[in-house]
């Protein structure tokens, strides 16, 4: 049988790893744009203020840039180590998007990056404001090819299950690539991104404003990241509905999940904005809704039901049972790859093989398994409902207030109010909230998915190496001490940025000026 606890630690290292790594995603995606809008200001003008502001974001974009790449890394590497059925059975796929990824975006950034940070002074001001951009576009497509990636194991698309080789294999590659689930999460993602780099730039131009330093260049920056952010903000909440349209079609039980609907909601559906799921009696109660907003998002009309928890495990319940019939078909073809007749039963189920093997998880064959094991089976497809659902609801609430943040912002900005005291210090308190409402709905979108690896292909503990607990918990420890320690250099290499300012290096120029035209004493 599987050792679940290699399974629960296989999947602890890889949500610590990408959780941290996502720390530095957003900042980056967000970051690169905003500095080619900056840089687009200064070539127009020829104002040194701009070209002090760029540099000056530029180099925390670096701070983040490094640490971002570093941590992506091990992740890469994790797919091979802890996860090498995963990579064996779906590696045809989802390792195309990856390769493409190192190949076209991540070259991409490597080639321009050292040209935008060192090339200041060897470019024309056209030429570095092109360097930026390619370095802005290279850190955006590498987001979509892994997004396409991710999107594929939420929704596996133009790929098949070949009983010959006992693997998935692509089939139509443009449908990998054009998955409505994946670009509904790339522009959500990086949209997302933008909010997290214009909530820093606007939090560390307040701080400045607060101390009644360098006020030219924050309110600038203000400026920038007020009108940046307003847009950007507008634009999740709009791309998130386009997610949540996504789901109906292609996971019906990650949305019922994050509403924690348990029965069919009848049209038009209504959305749920406060409640209390109970597991126990699979009620979610006291709940206050929104007539029709429900309906509205999830399948654009007034008159067509959105599919509630108990509907969908009666259907996974057949669907597993239809699994066992897919599973002993292809055992026959296994045995004797020339019987005609198993092939031909196995074409008919073939896309139930995956509900099979979750019987896996109860007993060794799921030819074998007891009706109490398929009803079991069933319910394994519903996901954590209470985290799902208040993981949701916090994600979103941040995102509505981001929106009032910028939109209070643009106004002040508008009316030359940069300094006025309380909203600065607000500005600076909102720091974190991006982060916190992005790794939320990094959550959302994995737990959501589960159980699977790959949604009705692959169960995620099917998945897993055969390794050892002592191994996993010493890469966790090991991990967790090199991730901490990267954390306290990223913050304080920041920090250090920020306390030095902007000038530092004009004022650094000009001692050094002023030390060389002092004569000499003996």
């Amino acid at each position: 049988m599987i050792d679940l606890a290699v399974v629960d630690l296989s999947r602890l290292q890889f949500a610590l790893t990408a959780l941290y790594h996502f720390l530095f995603v957003p900042l980056t995606l967000g970051l690169s744009f905003m500095l080619v809008i900056m840089e687009s200001i200064y070539v127009m003008t020829r104002r040194p203020i701009w070209r002090t502001i760029t540099r000056f974001w530029g180099t925390i974009f670096g701070i983040n840039f490094v640490l971002g790449v570093a941590t992506g890394l091990t992740m890469e590497f994790q797919f091979g180590m802890n996860w090498s059925y995963y990579s064996h059975y779906v590696g045809d796929i989802f390792g195309a998007p990856l390769a493409i990824e190192g190949l076209m975006a991540f070259f991409l950034e490597a080639t321009f990056v050292g040209l935008m940070f060192f090339g200041w002074d060897k470019l024309k001001p056209h030429a570095h404001l092109f360097v930026t951009f390619m370095v802005a576009l290279g850190t955006n497509l590498s987001a979509l090819w892994i997004l396409i990636a991710n999107g594929w194991m939420q929704n596996p698309v133009g790929a098949a299950f070949n009983p010959d080789t006992m693997r998935m294999e692509i089939t139509d590659f443009m449908a990998v690539i054009f998955n409505p689930v994946a670009q509904a999460k790339f522009v959500h993602t990086v949209s997302a991104g933008y909010v997290c780099a214009a909530v820093v730039v606007l939090g560390i131009s307040a701080f400045y404003l607060l101390k009644g330093k360098h006020k030219g260049f924050a309110k600038r920056s203000m400026t920038v990241a007020a009108a940046f952010g307003l847009l950007s903000s507008l634009s999740v909440v709009v791309l998130g509905d386009e997610s949540g349209y996504a789901l109906t079609d292609n996971q019906k039980m990650k949305l019922a999940a994050l509403e924690a609907m348990w029965r069919t909601e009848p049209a038009p559906a209504g959305l749920t904005l406060f409640g209390l799921p109970n597991l126990d009696d699979r009620h979610t109660h006291y709940e206050i809704k929104v007539p029709y907003a429900l309906g509205l998002i999830s399948t654009r009309s007034l008159d067509k039901p959105v599919v509630g928890i108990l509907e969908l495990v009666a259907v996974a319940e057949d669907r597993i049972e239809r699994g066992v019939v897919a599973y002993d078909a292809l055992e026959k073809v296994k045995a004797d790859p020339t019987d005609m007749a198993a092939r031909g039963q196995f074409e008919t189920v073939r896309n139930d093989l995956g509900y099979g093997l979750l019987l896996k998880r109860y007993v060794e064959d799921p030819r074998l398994a007891t009706p109490d094991q398929v009803k079991l089976a069933a319910w394994s497809t519903v996901p954590n409902v209470p985290l799902m659902f208040w993981v949701f609801r916090f994600m979103a609430g941040i995102g509505f207030l981001m929106i009032g943040l910028f939109a209070t912002a643009f106004v002040l900005c508008t009316l030359r109010k940069h300094e006025t005291k309380w909203f600065l210090r607000l500005a600076v308190l909102a720091i974190p909230l991006p982060w916190i409402a992005i790794e939320s709905g990094w959550i959302l979108a994995e737990v959501g998915r589960q159980p699977w690896a790959v949604e009705g292909v692959l169960p995620t503990f099917l998945g897993a190496s055969s390794l050892t607990t002592t191994h996993l918990w010493t890469t966790i420890v090991c991990f967790t001490l090199l991730y901490g320690a990267l954390a306290v250099v990223e913050v304080g290499l920041i920090l250090r940025a920020v306390k030095k300012g902007p000038f530092a290096e004009q004022e650094a120029l000009e001692e050094d000026a002023r030390t060389e035209g002092e004569p000499a004493v003996a």
